[in-house]
C-alpha cells in the first residue's frame, strides 16, 4: 500500500526539482526525503527517480504516480472537508496567507464578520507575496491564502491549486506633481504606452525582484517601448508613494495602494492594467466550512469601488 506522506513528497520532488529544496520547504533533513523517497520506489516495485547531478529527474513511472497522487490529495481534502462539515460549528486554526494592501485595506473587515459568525475559529494571518503562496499551500504552511495577477503578468495555473475570484483593481502611475526634472503626464484616460513613455527617461521606484509587483512595471514598461531606469526597490505601496512625493521616481501603484487623502505631491494617471486578486486553496478544499466561511467574509468586506468587485465575486 502506498503512503500518502510519501506520495507528497514524491509531488514536492516533481515541483521543486532537488531534494534540498523538498527538505527545505517541509521541514525536513535531505537525508529524510531520499531515505522516504526510496522507500517510496520499494513499495512502487520499481524505479521513480533518476539522479542527474544534483537534480532528481522524474522517470515516467514517477511523473504518472504523482498525477495520481494529486487526485489522492484532492480527494483527501474533500475527504476532510466532508468531516468538518459533519461536526458542525467551525473552530480551530485556519492559516491565512495575504499581500500587504489587502491585509490592511479588506482582510481586517473580513476578520470581524469572520469572528461575529464563527467565534470559535482562529484566524492566523501571515504576510505572504503571492509568488510564494502556492508552495506554502502545498506544504501545508497555510490553508487558504490572497493572490493578484496583473495583466502583464498573468497568473499560472498551479498543480494541486484552485482558485476563485475576488476583486479587481485600477492601477495608477504615480508621479511628482512637481514637473521640474520629470515629463508631465498625458491626460487621463489617454494611451498607457504614451503614459509610460512620457516617463522612459524617469527615475522607476518598484518592488524588489522576485515579487509579481517588481515583473508588472518591467514588463508594462517594456510593452511601452522602454526598460525602466530603476533608482529604488521597495514593496510597501505607502513608502513608494512618499519616494514619488520627494521627486525621486515614478512607480505604478494599485488601487488599494494608494487610499487614503490624496497627497498634492503626486500626480495619479489612471491607466487601462488591472490588478486582480483571487482565493487561492488546495484542490478539493473549496467546500471546507472554514474556507468557504473566510471567501464569503472576504466578499462582503470587498470595497464597492473596486473593479468587478461584485460581478467576479
Amino acid at each position: 500500500m502506498l503512503d500518502v506522506r510519501r506520495l507528497r513528497l514524491l509531488r514536492e520532488l516533481a515541483r521543486r526539482g532537488t531534494i534540498a529544496a523538498v527538505a527545505e520547504a517541509l521541514s525536513f533533513s535531505p537525508s529524510a526525503v531520499s531515505q522516504q523517497l526510496g522507500v517510496l520506489e520499494r513499495e512502487a516495485g520499481l524505479p521513480l527517480l533518476e539522479r542527474t547531478g544534483r537534480r532528481v529527474r522524474l522517470t515516467p513511472a514517477g511523473q504518472n504516480l504523482v498525477r495520481h497522487a494529486e487526485a489522492v490529495l484532492e480527494r483527501l481534502e474533500q475527504a476532510d472537508a466532508d468531516l468538518a462539515e459533519a461536526r458542525g460549528g467551525l473552530a480551530g486554526a485556519l492559516r491565512i496567507g495575504a499581500f500587504p494592501t489587502a491585509i490592511r485595506a479588506i482582510v481586517p473587515a473580513a476578520l470581524v464578520g469572520l469572528a461575529r459568525r464563527h467565534p470559535r475559529l482562529e484566524p492566523m494571518v501571515s504576510e505572504t507575496d503571492p509568488a510564494a503562496v502556492a508552495h506554502a499551500l502545498r506544504a501545508g504552511d497555510l490553508d487558504v491564502a490572497l493572490v493578484h495577477a496583473y495583466d502583464f503578468v498573468p497568473a499560472t495555473q498551479e498543480p494541486g491549486l484552485a482558485t476563485e475570484p475576488l476583486y479587481g483593481e485600477t492601477m495608477y502611475l504615480a508621479a511628482p506633481a512637481d514637473p521640474a526634472g520629470v515629463t508631465p503626464d498625458p491626460p487621463q484616460g489617454s494611451d498607457q504606452g504614451a503614459a509610460l513613455r512620457a516617463h522612459a527617461r524617469s527615475p522607476w521606484i518598484t518592488a524588489t525582484p522576485g515579487t509579481l509587483c517588481h515583473a508588472m512595471t518591467v514588463r508594462a514598461c517594456q510593452a511601452a517601448g522602454f526598460t525602466p531606469r530603476i533608482r529604488h526597490q521597495v514593496d510597501e505601496f505607502a513608502t513608494v508613494l512618499a519616494l514619488v512625493a520627494a521627486g525621486q521616481g515614478v512607480a505604478v501603484v494599485p488601487q488599494l495602494g494608494v487610499t487614503g487623502p490624496a497627497d498634492p505631491a503626486v500626480r495619479l494617471t489612471r491607466l487601462l492594467m488591472e490588478r486582480r486578486t483571487n482565493l487561492a486553496f488546495r484542490s478539493g478544499a473549496g467546500a471546507h466550512p472554514a474556507v468557504a466561511a473566510f471567501g464569503t467574509a472576504l466578499r462582503a468586506a470587498v470595497p464597492p469601488d473596486l473593479v468587478g468587485s461584485r460581478a467576479e465575486a
